[in-house]
């Protein structure tokens, strides 16, 4: 059987979810036909099986691929921070290091002290951060990088691992 890498299996899997969502939309298209009554259904392109068929096909190895994937997500690891990191464990890192950063850069941007409108006619009412938000600003710049770093090496691995998967039909 044929091999691709984890990385093209990763590509390829989009692919395969753009096709199943575009096969599906066919569907809707070839199932009915409006015609005058009386008139004789003209020719058809397709058929509602041929396109069932398809789908099918596509359904069924983008299952194989998940199962591949996930075996592998699991089965490797990469170093990182003086630990082992499975690829599932790393990746869901990466997404976490992002979600932190994109926070921190928001409670980096505030300002320390703010004048709040709107809250009394006479008195001055003031939003006191009570944290210093250049320090947020700097840490997430700092977890940027790591998230940055950390998927490298998760792309580098993803070339190095094969799966046995046939692509051919595909690309």
């Amino acid at each position: 059987m044929a091999k691709i890498n984890l990385a093209e299996a990763v590509k390829l899997k989009s692919i395969l979810t753009k096709r199943i969502h575009e096969l599906e939309e066919e569907i809707r298209r070839v199932a009915f036909v409006t015609i005058e009554k009386g008139e004789e259904i003209g020719p058809i392109s397709r058929s509602l099986f041929d396109v069932e068929k398809e789908l099918d096909e596509i359904r069924a190895d983008t299952r194989l691929l998940d199962k591949l994937m996930y075996r592998a997500n699991i089965d490797h690891t990469i170093p990182y921070q003086e630990k082992e990191l499975t690829l599932v464990e790393a990746i869901e890192l990466a997404t976490q290091l992002r979600a932190k950063a994109r926070m921190y850069k928001e409670l980096g941007s505030a300002q320390k002290e703010e004048i709040q409108y709107g809250y009394a006619d006479n008195t001055t009412v003031y939003q006191v951060a009570l944290f210093e938000p250049e320090e947020y600003r700097i840490q997430a710049l700092q977890l940027e990088k790591q998230a940055h770093k950390l998927s490298n090496l998760i792309n580098a691995k993803n070339y190095s691992i094969t799966l046995e998967f046939d692509d051919d039909k595909y690309f």
